[in-house]
């Protein structure tokens, strides 16, 4: 039976994750997965080309993120202070797409602080189409049992499933790392008393064992540190690398139900993306002008006025046909867009 890989770090998780896109898509075709997934670290930077390529080597591209949790408000002062939790999701549909890619803008804009965050509620508010994952040893549950707060993680399994239903899932793994020795036994543990399914996952950064040297140097350029330094940010392991399917199956042998579930969880993923055509916005105009083509030719002919203060035939025959161009294109949204960018700037006294 195959195997697929549901959480990734490419070398879009930057200084962090060394798995290339299209060195990791092949690796999958190799091992004749059916799918294989993209979960980087707090942003969607890759998805473009993972999707494209992974479609070219004929395997279902899984799109997701590995994204930044808090329990407090974005806005709230006093939750730059709560911890940051590990968070897996992959769009399970274009609805899901659309609400990764808002929950992922949002993280940017309204949510940085050191990372990209988002909070429980906004995650109520755009969960739909979502799969979720527990995440890694970092993720809020582990973080809990590893704390001995088996109850705080009971409650907060509890209000996962609530939110998710069957598109939540815990995830298990062993890099051979103690806290995951202490932690996983207790996760599957509660998996069972709550009737949440088990999903097995390898925490991938590079895609072969020897890569983890060269991971290594990655993470201390990121964080500006020697190897030798004894305090540096380190993952004492060696483990965190594209395992086979034969591999992943010997990780938790009495937990094949874990092992199968990666596969169902491939088979739920209908997600097609379309690149065939251009995607313009609809800009909300002024109530007086219902279509975007009437409010265009309003501004045209209000700034016409400014530059000719009589306005010939001639003037208003080529604004006229630039129009229908620009109509004929289905460029009147566009040209609308770079309208509302060229007046911010200026209101800012930005140089155009």
């Amino acid at each position: 039976m195959s195997f697929v890989h549901l959480h990734n770090h490419t070398q879009y998780s930057l200084l962090d994750g060394a798995c290339r896109v299209d060195r990791m898509v092949k690796l999958a075709k190799e091992m004749g997965m059916p799918a294989v997934a993209i979960t980087d670290h707090g942003n969607l930077f890759g998805v473009i080309d993972f999707y494209k390529t992974a479609k070219k080597a004929g395997i279902k591209p899984i799109i997701g993120i590995e994204a930044y949790i808090i329990s407090g408000e974005l806005e709230d002062e006093l939750s730059k202070n709560d911890p940051r939790h590990h968070l897996v999701l992959l769009a399970q549909n274009y609805q899901g797409y659309k609400n990764l890619m808002k929950l992922s803008s949002i993280s940017y804009i309204k949510g940085f602080y050191y990372k990209p965050r988002i909070s429980k509620s906004l995650l109520q508010q755009y969960s739909e189409g979502l799969i979720c994952l527990s995440a890694c040893i970092k993720g809020e549950i582990p973080s809990l049992l590893l704390n001995n707060r088996d109850r705080e993680a009971r409650e907060a399994a509890l209000w996962y499933k609530d939110l998710f239903g069957d598109r939540y899932y815990l995830e298990i793994q062993n890099h051979n790392l103690d806290a995951e020795k202490t932690v996983m036994p207790k996760v599957i543990d509660l998996a069972g008393e709550l009737d949440i399914p088990l999903v097995l996952t390898n925490d991938c950064h590079y895609l072969h064992q020897e890569d983890h040297e060269a991971h290594d140097i990655l993470l201390c350029i990121q964080t500006g540190k020697l190897l030798n330094d004894p305090g540096r940010m380190r993952y004492n392991t060696t483990q965190l690398y594209f395992k086979s399917p034969q591999e992943m199956e010997k990780i938790f042998p009495q937990l094949p139900q874990a092992y199968e579930n990666t596969l169902k969880i491939a088979e739920r993923i209908d997600l097609e993306l379309r690149y065939d055509k251009f995607l313009l916005p609809k800009v909300e105009t002024p109530p007086e002008f219902p279509e975007m083509g009437e409010y265009l030719r309003h501004l045209c002919y209000e700034a016409a006025k400014l530059k000719y203060p009589l306005l010939s035939d001639e003037v208003r025959e080529r604004i006229d046909y630039e129009l229908s161009v620009i109509k004929r294109m289905g460029f009147e949204g566009y040209f609308l867009v770079v309208k509302d960018i060229i007046d911010s700037a200026r209101k800012q006294d930005v140089p155009v």
